[in-house]
């Protein structure tokens, strides 16, 4: 399973959340999903094999490094287990609504083994920010990488 594409989509009056066809397609029948903060302000949802895998590896981070425990706490601590409703929606609770600073409209992005979950402007002034700064210049490792 590989998550790829990216849309738009809006959170209902209560908070849910429709999955797109695009991304149910690409998630197994019936999926148990997590949704958790991401370090960079954004929602991230994860099918449960994924996450099992990502929260492992986080704790395994030294307790003793600051920027360990941040992502250990950004990350696990915001931990929600989901499954889709009747209607292919999950319930993005006010506490991660808040942390992703989402009111309504959002841009998803699929990441390979998680979907990125951003309040749509919040997406606009990052994307924008990132184009015209550093971070077009290849991340480290990436040196010799083309596309």
């Amino acid at each position: 399973m590989y998550i790829k594409g990216s849309c738009e989509a809006s959170l209902d009056e209560k908070g849910r959340l429709a999955i797109p066809k695009r991304y149910r397609d690409q998630l197994p029948a019936d999926p148990e999903l997590v949704l958790t903060a991401g370090p960079d302000g954004c929602l991230l949802l994860y099918p449960l094999e994924h996450w099992q895998a990502v929260s492992g590896r986080l704790q395994q981070l030294s307790a003793f490094n600051e920027q360990a425990r941040w992502w250990q706490r950004m990350i696990i601590g915001h931990a929600e287990d989901h499954k889709l409703d009747k209607s292919d929606r999950i319930l993005v609770s006010q506490s991660l609504r808040e942390q992703a600073r989402i009111t309504k409209d959002v841009k998803m992005m699929g990441q390979g083994n998680r979907i990125e979950i951003w309040d749509a402007e919040q997406w606009r002034a990052t994307e924008t920010a990132q184009r015209s700064g550093a971070l077009n210049s290849p991340p480290p490792g990436g040196e010799n990488f083309t596309l």
